[in-house]
């Protein structure tokens, strides 16, 4: 008798943040999930005792990609600052697969505070992730929160504006949004 192969467990989170990302937290369902994944639903349970269970670990998933390993893979690559900067937020927020999670994410925050818990921590480690990197070519405090913030919500705020640039394209923009952003002054050079 042949063995019989389970889905295995990432797969059923992967495939939950695939849904959370494009439906949010209410299309994040077993059925769903496990049509598909072309198997029965009766294999979820073989990983999780509920839905909840599911939620959570895909939470975890989130948090742990879009903060820990993003700053790993940052660290390890090496640069200066400004170059790690650039690279954390086009790791984070240009990305096809955590940008959608991460909005879906903000969005179910705005009712669910457990949620909202648990995206405080994560932007608070991307903030003080900032902090660190800004800190270490501006000196003075306050500009460093300041950069810290406006960049943050350029990062995650411009996925929601609606605007024309005229002549120049978003991504131009963007570009040099960051790059004024990341420049040091006179003063700090």
């Amino acid at each position: 008798m042949a063995a019989v192969t389970r889905t295995p467990r990432s797969s059923w989170i992967e495939q939950g943040l695939q849904a959370l990302a494009a439906g949010g937290p209410d299309a994040v369902r077993i059925e769903n999930l496990a049509r598909a994944l072309g198997v029965t639903k009766g294999g979820f349970y073989g990983h999780f005792a509920d839905r909840n269970a599911l939620l959570e670990e895909m939470l975890d998933t989130w948090e742990r990609e879009s903060t820990r390993e993003v700053i790993d893979q940052v660290e390890g690559e090496g640069g200066d600052a400004r170059t790690k900067i650039w690279r954390a937020g086009m790791l984070t927020f240009s990305d096809d697969r955590l940008l959608p999670i991460d909005l879906a994410v903000r969005d179910w925050a705005r009712w669910d505070e457990t949620v909202a818990e648990r995206l405080r921590r994560v932007d608070d480690k991307r903030m003080a992730y900032l902090r660190e990197l800004f800190g270490s070519y501006c000196s003075d405090p306050e500009e460093v929160e300041a950069r810290s913030m406006l960049l943050f919500c350029l990062v995650t705020g411009h996925h929601y504006l609606v605007v024309d640039h005229g002549e120049r394209t978003r991504r131009e923009v963007l570009a040099r949004a960051a790059d004024l952003l990341l420049e040091p002054r006179a003063a700090d050079e």
